[in-house]
């Protein structure tokens, strides 16, 4: 039985040439790169190259990348530093970020007695940028936090147009972009943005590590005490061999980028117009029009299909999820469908199914295939 992975919102598999340089760095560089003897100058070495080879696929001064331990460290950070050291006192967001956003400002407001407001989310998951104006129209120190794509629709927010009202009102403008990082570029000069969180295992690299764009002179203050590292902003000994793999799988994903997107938006296409055709009826959940590698599919069967969907096609080989990996033991629905959807579609199977270059069309037909025997 040939296994067939359609989840790569979740995470991606490595790519051999990451592999090579991590198995490299742990044989041959082990020193700690805060050691001053040559172990530790040669890995010094390669952290502030990876830093430098990351910044600059991203145009951005290597001194605004600090390596974090995954995308959920660098938006705790960046949010609790807001309001404990940056005097934030509001902070607007939405009901379909990550937890990793909405659980830190919900313990936020608790701690530090900030308020919070939600920008309305429109029907097909995008934000309503006339509220978010009209929310920071009111006088407060403000962080805006607002994800790029949205890991369980792939819905996208325009950066750049989110970045310049929250400029035009004087708030600051975080954004998670773990799942667009290394799938689309990123100008980091251009864009008026402060902060960003990125986290290696969704563009092919190793998990356990990430990164926080910090724009200079921000005044950011550490989230983990102790040693030195990273300019004095985040304690902890570096994972050498886990960063360098990190820059390598984002400098192959930005070099292979346009053939790799054109590939997997094809197959995308060929996922949809296959589904439309095996069971009529279903509906794209967020519109047809989302990023390139993700489509939560609404599907047009029974409620009593809906529980063992994932166990079937499971047991067929094929994985898929119903949304973010970090709350899959949640027999909740999805808060974010929660949000665009009505409560009878609520209670149908709606799968989300994630795309990357190692995908085939083959894999599509074992998909629908499977799902005809539900």
């Amino acid at each position: 039985m040939k296994k067939v992975y359609l989840d790569n919102a979740s995470t991606t598999a490595i790519r051999s040439e990451v592999i090579q340089e991590m198995v490299s760095v742990l044989t041959e560089d082990y020193g700690n790169p805060s050691s001053t003897h040559s172990f530790g100058r040669s890995a010094k070495v390669l952290l502030e190259t990876a830093r430098k080879s990351i910044a600059k696929q991203l145009n951005a001064n290597a001194q605004e990348i600090i390596f974090t331990s995954c995308g959920t460290e660098a938006d705790n950070w960046v949010l609790r530093s807001a309001v404990k050291d940056l005097g934030v006192r509001r902070i607007i967001t939405s009901k379909i970020e990550h937890h990793a956003v909405l659980h830190t400002v919900e313990v936020l407001q608790y701690e530090y007695s900030i308020s919070v407001d939600y920008v309305n989310v429109l029907p097909n998951g995008g934000i309503d940028f006339a509220h978010l104006s009209e929310l920071l129209g009111q006088e407060q120190k403000t962080l805006v936090s607002l994800m790029h794509v949205n890991n369980e629709t792939g819905t996208i927010l325009d950066l750049e147009r989110t970045g310049r009202i929250c400029k035009q009102y004087g708030a600051y403008f975080h954004s998670d972009t773990v799942q667009s990082i290394g799938k689309m570029e990123m100008d980091l000069q251009e864009l008026p943005i402060d902060f960003l969180a990125a986290s290696a295992h969704k563009f092919h690299g190793p998990k356990g590590v990430g990164f926080a764009f910090v724009r200079k002179n921000t005044g950011i203050q550490p989230l983990l005490y102790g040693g030195e590292q990273e300019k004095g902003l985040r304690a902890g000994t570096e994972a050498v061999h886990q960063i360098v793999g990190m820059a390598k799988a984002l400098e192959l994903s930005y070099a292979n980028l346009e053939t790799e997107r054109n590939q997997i938006t094809e197959l995308k296409q060929y996922l949809i117009d296959a589904l439309h055709t095996a069971f009529p009826g279903t509906q794209i959940n967020g519109g047809e029009n989302g990023f390139y590698n993700i489509a939560n599919v609404l599907l047009p069967f029974s409620n009593d299909k809906t529980a063992m969907i994932l166990f079937n096609l499971d047991m067929k080989g094929i994985a898929v999820s119903r949304g973010s990996a970090c709350q899959s033991g949640s027999i909740k629905p999805s808060h974010v469908l929660a949000e665009i959807l009505s409560d009878d579609d609520l209670k149908k199977p709606s799968l989300r199914i994630s795309l990357s270059h190692f995908n085939t069309k083959e894999d599509i037909d074992l998909l629908v295939e499977a799902l005809k025997t539900v």
